[in-house]
């Protein structure tokens, strides 16, 4: 068994609280499907509630996370999952993909260098390939709870447009 302490524990209980909102993930995941292609990498799988829910649409998926400790209890959860490969990802990285698309939800917002973490997500879509991203929004809104579950910004439409811009992605 894997203990999970601190801010891990923290961004675990939020995590665990959002498992409960099943109609809102479907409603999230319906809103990717077409845009993924048949082998998808979802970059910060967390608990693999998204996973769990993608999979079924897709001949193969990839689920992946940063934190060793919360890699360990996703592997856990979606072992005997044969269409769902779980892998460790940190962002940013170097590596290159032939995935038909990525999916990050709710996971740019905790990362120190946002524009090298777009980059890499692009990195692993092969040309054509589409990154589908969620964040929060609104600097103002910034709260006690973004800070303690590891939150370093939230998004407009402006800055969330210029970070992608400077990664080289093209908004659809």
């Amino acid at each position: 068994m894997v203990e999970i302490t601190g801010d891990q524990q923290v961004q675990s209980d939020v995590l665990e609280g959002l498992a409960t909102a099943v109609n809102h993930r479907r409603w999230f995941v319906e809103l990717a499907i077409p845009y993924l292609g048949d082998h998808p990498i979802e970059v910060g799988s967390g608990l693999g509630d998204y996973a769990l829910e993608w999979a079924p649409h897709f001949a193969k998926f990839t689920a992946t996370e940063a934190d060793p400790d919360r890699l360990l209890l996703l592997k856990e959860r979606l072992h005997g999952h044969p269409s769902i490969d779980v892998r460790e990802l940190l962002l940013p990285t170097e590596e290159r993909g032939q995935y038909t698309g990525a999916v990050s939800y709710n996971v740019l917002e905790h990362i120190e260098d946002h524009v090298s973490a777009l980059r890499s997500m692009a990195r692993l879509v092969r040309p054509g390939g589409r990154v589908v991203l969620i964040v929060p929004a609104f600097m103002f809104a910034m709260s006690p709870v973004d800070i303690a579950t590891g939150h370093v910004r939230r998004y407009t439409k402006k800055t969330m447009r210029a970070a992608m811009t400077e990664a080289g992605l093209t908004i659809e």
